[in-house]
């Protein structure tokens, strides 16, 4: 099954869309969802806290959405602080497919959405932020190169914002993140869910 799994580039499982609209960050959204593609028949709760509990930053410049799904997080934002572009990568094709759908029939303008294998084809170094909900069941390997790598991809100042269950990998992320970055935070703690903050010096 596991090629079935959200996080491959081409989904087996056969299309089955649903529609359904979910109110974020005091916007409602209309979303078109699939199946092989991740939370497919709400919002997760781990998403929901991130985008809930994200702050814009201090300085100027663009967000990344690194591992977008059907586009909750980077839709949310965009729509929040339209000023800002948002950009919001996946590697699950049907993913990125759906995201372009979604900010079409949200109005939603200032996004740019691409099929990228984590930042393999991100070649902005100045992001203002970086936000994920990483795939968990894709390995401790791959949430740990979306991390590492999100140092380079952040301008001074820039801020990577990470939403994680504590039994899924909290700790040993955070004391990545502390080898990695100046300043980290744990800014919201809940049912298990830990949003955490790390800034660029």
């Amino acid at each position: 099954m596991a090629a079935d799994h959200y996080y491959t580039s081409k989904p087996s499982v056969e299309s089955n869309r649903q529609h359904w609209d979910f109110e974020l960050k005091g916007h409602k959204l209309i979303f078109t969802t699939d199946a092989g593609v991740f939370s497919k028949k709400e919002v997760d709760f781990g998403s929901r806290v991130l985008i809930e509990a994200f702050e814009e930053p201090g300085i100027s410049g663009d967000i990344l959405d690194v591992g977008c799904g059907y586009g909750p997080i980077g839709l949310s934002l965009a729509k929040a602080f339209p000023e800002r572009r948002v950009d919001m990568i996946d590697i699950n094709e049907r993913a990125v497919e759906l995201a372009k759908i979604n900010a079409d029939r949200n109005g939603i303008e200032n996004v740019n959405i691409f099929s990228s294998d984590i930042y393999e084809k991100v070649t902005s170094t100045e992001y203002a932020a970086i936000l994920s909900n990483p795939p968990i069941r894709a390995g401790k390997k791959v949430v740990h190169e979306i991390l590492e790598k999100s140092f380079e991809h952040l301008a001074v100042g820039g801020e990577l914002w990470i939403v994680i269950q504590k039994k899924q990998g909290a700790p040993s992320a955070m004391e990545k993140l502390e080898s990695l970055f100046e300043e980290v935070d744990v800014v919201v703690k809940k049912k298990g869910y830990y949003i955490i903050r790390s800034k660029k010096g």
